[in-house]
């Protein structure tokens, strides 16, 4: 699915390698002063951005049927349990009554403390968005209607990780390819149509270039091939290094539509009034997701995010790992799309997105197929989150 490691390469680098050459620079020599300098002004207070609160504290805690919730609970833990502080909450778990929703609300307040979330300005209120698994038609050979394609992972990407040198940089990769003796960005959405560089990665064909950008801003999505009658996924493989920017903002920014008007809907039908100019517009997002292919055997379940784990409709969101734990439980307070009516709910933190960033910020997964894509492509709704953090294992409990 979504990856959070979508640094420009030329960036990044010279950030890294900015650091040493800092260390390696003489000071500066500056005469004395004539009188004693004055008071240093005292740095601004760190913002707290998880502050331990009360369950009382959750909009709608008490009424959250968390039976929804509870199998992608069960499949944070197949990775969390590796976690000493996780794991006596998910061995305990195996034992509760799925079928239970105040066993489970609990068995959640007596292992979890929730934290408020807050923005590093201190605000409490951030943005919700919603993604969805797309089905494309598609055609393992070109053909006919078929003209567009999904790419796999090039051979010449070059994957770097310096978090072993520089440990500020962990969960962070940088991408580029080797030219001559330097290793240079990859190139971007535009240079890449515009060189045909991904000939012979073909993986499939679809008959829709809007739709073929979209899958990519989803990060994976099913793929219903005419000529060989059968339904396979294409998940998230890697990417081209270059940050996603998104064609919404270019449009507004362009004056061709609002803010309150942009959506995926109305940039779909913006596109298709306007055919002229379909890859400029798509050009202005750099980045570019390469795919590899995974079998359906069962069409029930979700694709895996960055956790590792299936996602869950309606329960799994995409978070910035930098604020908020991947795999733990997150109280989501927000709205309906294009509406008032709340939506307040016990999710899971089981992905990440390359435009998912700050604290309070979240991509709500909606499932599967055209209705999940309508809420998601409609979602832009203002949101507060609870991450529910565990508490001290018992053995440490006990020390104490």
């Amino acid at each position: 699915m979504k990856s959070n490691r979508l640094s420009l390469l030329a960036s990044t680098i010279c950030v890294a390698f900015g650091m040493l050459a800092c260390t390696t620079v003489p000071p500066e020599t500056r005469p004395a002063p004539a009188e004693p300098p004055a008071k240093p002004a005292q740095p601004p207070k760190p913002v707290e951005t998880l502050k331990p609160v009360s369950f009382a504290d959750l909009p709608g805690w008490q009424q959250d049927d968390l039976r929804q919730a509870w199998p992608a609970f069960l499949a944070s833990c197949q990775v969390m349990v590796k976690k000493p502080d996780w794991q006596e909450p998910c061995e305990v778990a195996r034992d509760v009554n799925p079928a239970d929703p105040n066993t489970i609300r609990v068995f959640l307040e007596s292992f979890f403390t929730p934290h408020r979330v807050a923005n590093v300005d201190g605000s409490e209120q951030g943005m919700v968005t919603g993604y969805y698994e797309p089905l494309l038609r598609g055609a393992r050979k070109r053909g006919g209607p078929y003209q567009t394609p999904l790419h796999g992972v090039p051979d010449d990407l070059l994957v770097i990780d310096l978090s072993s040198v520089y440990p500020e940089l962990k969960n962070m990769r940088l991408r580029g390819k080797v030219v001559g003796r330097k290793v240079m960005p990859y190139l971007s959405r535009g240079d890449m149509e515009e060189a045909n560089s991904l000939s012979g990665k073909e993986l499939l064909w679809v008959d829709d270039p809007v739709e073929a950008f979209f899958l990519q801003v989803q990060g994976s999505g099913r793929v219903q091939l005419t000529d060989t009658r059968e339904t396979v996924r294409l998940a998230y493989a890697d990417q081209n290094g270059h940050p996603y920017k998104s064609i919404g903002r270019y449009l507004i920014d362009k004056g061709e539509m609002s803010l309150s008007q942009a959506s995926a809907q109305s940039i779909k039908a913006w596109v298709a009034a306007n055919p002229a100019r379909r890859q400029e517009v798509l050009n202005a997002n750099p980045s570019y997701v390469f795919f590899r292919e995974e079998k359906l055997p069962d069409p029930r379940v979700g694709p895996k995010g960055s956790l590792g784990v299936p996602l869950t409709s309606e329960r799994s969101i995409a978070v910035d790992t930098q604020f908020i734990p991947l795999g733990a439980p997150v109280f989501l307070a927000t709205t309906q799309p294009n509406s008032e009516r709340p939506l307040q709910r016990l999710m899971l933190a089981q992905d990440t997105g390359g435009a998912i960033r700050g604290a309070v910020r979240a991509d709500f997964f909606w499932g599967f197929g055209a209705v999940a894509g309508e809420h998601a492509g409609k979602m832009k709704q203002a949101g507060r989150m609870w991450v529910l953090l565990p508490k001290l294992p018992a053995m440490l409990r006990t020390a104490r």
